[in-house]
């Protein structure tokens, strides 16, 4: 992997935080196919920038390397909050998760240590990088996915107007009962009060059970206080 390689890796890393810290729509071929391609071009780079058969320690540190980055990316997924903007698909990773990042970061450093220290000259290289970034982001891809599909939001459109997998989504959502509009909807109005009648219906609905907790208490109140008039009144009757 040339200088020029490493720098564009390294510009790839540095917008994938960006997007993923302020937030985007999210289409299927982006999250689900770029992150194949990428893995398949990072693993034929491994073979063709080698010089040497890849060794056993190659092997070893490579495989040792490829837990940790699907590790990580099953946690950026799990992590990444997920809902319904116009009804597609929309994510963003919180601040914590650039802890992640600095996890992924780490153990590529203890892998580089480990190639280093067994000869394993491939694995230490550079060009394990786009390889390992690749399987990171498809380790994200597989747990993204389902929770999309069980919410029933489908993917935003790609550039054609064609949304990926939309029949895989449709199959979801009526397999749990809701249109796929409708999931989106009630999915945004569960949204930290984003949508206005959700917010408004759900004070309304706090205000009438204030309202109705309190009409109970009055009532209530004014049955004890009837309670205790009543024989007063007779004592004094008697009297």
């Amino acid at each position: 992997m040339s200088g020029l390689e490493v720098i564009a890796v390294i510009g790839i890393i540095g917008f994938v935080i960006y997007q993923q810290v302020r937030g985007q729509m999210l289409r299927g071929k982006r999250v689900v196919l770029l992150p194949v391609v990428l893995t398949v071009i990072g693993f034929t780079d491994l073979h063709g920038t080698a010089k040497q058969p890849l060794g056993a320690a190659d092997i070893v540190c490579l495989v040792i390397g490829a837990v940790g980055s699907i590790a990580v990316g099953l946690a950026f997924g799990a992590m990444t909050r997920l809902e319904a903007r116009d009804g597609v698909l929309w994510g963003r990773l919180p601040l914590r998760g650039l802890w992640l990042w600095a996890a992924l970061v780490g153990w590529r450093a203890v892998v580089f240590v480990l190639a280093e220290a067994t000869h394993a000259h491939v694995a230490a290289s550079s060009a394990t990088l786009l390889f390992t970034l690749g399987l990171n982001r498809v380790a994200q891809a597989a747990v993204i996915m389902p929770r999309a599909m069980a919410a029933g939001i489908p993917f935003a459109p790609e550039k054609d107007g064609r949304t990926f997998l939309a029949s895989s989504f449709e199959r979801g959502a009526s397999g749990s009962g809701w249109s796929r509009d409708r999931t989106g909807d009630r999915f945004e109005e569960r949204a930290a009060g984003r949508s206005e009648d959700g917010f408004e219906n759900g004070f309304e609905r706090r205000g009438r059970r204030h309202h109705d907790r309190y009409d109970r208490q009055d009532r209530r109140g004014r049955h004890d206080r009837s309670g205790r008039r009543g024989p007063s009144a007779d004592r004094w009757t008697e009297r």
